[in-house]
């Protein structure tokens, strides 16, 4: 068993461009007051990193990872959610996803998922810099709008399009593994890769890739009535990034786990502050720590009724609270056990 680390705090949602959160030095000052160990990097966030710049210069990220352990922080993982969503994009949603894309990229499908490519590769490089050994990401999705089969999907078009989701990660797989670093991928709906059986059909359509990991949010299993608890049995050797996220799912005779096209605010299922939702966290903290699962537990912050700086205040005690402290040995211990074979045999009456 091993003791899970943090607390720690993914920095996407608390970007502003009021101090402290416009600068990287104002953030690890924040968080480290807070009490967290812990940042998670979103690297489109130019304030905070340099992404080309890491993966060219390994005395950049030397610099970098001392600015942010002189506030006694680690950097527990780098993020590329963005870029990785821009990996695989169908054309239905180009638009909307053109927000994630430099502006010189945008109306041009083709040449995005190339530099999207090329910013998760540079981002297993940075990675290798810093030092680190796990990377966060999205999947990217071609298959999202059939989720539903009506009209019915023609036979093929599951299969074909893991295939394509394959065969653009792989030779960012193949590069994140002469780096040494793994892939986790955020199980969540709107990715391909939304649950266990999404998961285990990209795994077998990169021959089981030794990079393919799990990124674990519990909050993204609540809204689609998946067995969060469960999952960790089944997938608990590919856990190795957590991300610390609450929520709630409350269905009424009007709406369901679709939502109605509600805002958030208003969906049968919502995200919520840590404490604040239905998750049974201590049951996950348990399971995590009795499989060994080496993770940073990482708080994400995403509720439509607490502020954010409240939600970060409450975050850190709620994960120190919830991390257990692996034992080292058994609590029969002092009954002894010291034992020889022939000891053992007369027990077994031979």
């Amino acid at each position: 068993m091993k003791t899970i680390k943090g607390p720690a705090v993914f920095l996407a949602q608390f970007i502003d461009d009021k101090a402290p959160f416009n600068s990287l030095d104002g953030l690890c000052k924040w968080a480290s007051n807070l009490g967290y160990k812990g940042i998670q990097i979103p690297t489109w966030e130019q304030r905070l990193i340099d992404l080309d710049k890491a993966a060219e210069s390994k005395t950049y990220c030397d610099e970098l990872k001392g600015k942010v352990a002189s506030y006694g922080l680690e950097i527990t993982e780098l993020s590329t959610h963005l870029q990785g969503q821009l990996v695989a994009v169908h054309s239905a949603y180009d638009v909307m996803f053109d927000n994630f894309a430099p502006e010189h990229l945008k109306n041009n499908p083709k040449e995005r998922t190339e530099w999207a490519k090329q910013q998760v590769k540079n981002a297993a490089t940075a990675s290798m810099h810093l030092g680190l050994n796990t990377h966060a990401t999205f999947s990217g999705s071609l298959l999202w709008h059939t989720m539903h089969p009506w009209p019915q999907r023609p036979n093929g078009l599951v299969e074909m399009g893991f295939k394509e989701l394959a065969d653009r990660w792989l030779p960012i797989l193949n590069h994140f593994d002469d780096c040494g670093v793994d892939v986790c991928y955020e199980i969540h709906p709107g990715e391909d890769l939304h649950d266990g059986i999404t998961f285990e059909r990209f795994l077998e359509a990169t021959n089981n890739h030794k990079r393919v990991n799990i990124l674990y949010d519990p909050s993204h299993f609540v809204l689609q009535q998946l067995d969060y608890i469960a999952y960790i049995d089944h997938y608990h050797e590919f856990i190795k990034s957590f991300h610390v996220k609450d929520a709630e799912f409350n269905p009424t005779g009007k709406k369901g786990a679709f939502g109605g096209y509600s805002d958030w605010g208003d969906r049968a299922g919502r995200y919520r502050s840590l404490g604040d939702g239905q998750i049974d966290f201590k049951t996950i903290f348990s399971k995590l720590t009795q499989y060994g699962c080496d993770v940073w537990a990482v708080m994400e912050w995403e509720c439509c009724i607490k502020d954010a700086e409240q939600g970060a205040i409450e975050g850190a005690k709620f994960i120190s609270d919830h991390i257990i402290q692996a034992t080292k040995k058994r609590f029969d211990d002092f009954a002894g056990d010291d034992t020889d074979d022939e000891k053992l045999k007369r027990i077994l009456g031979l």
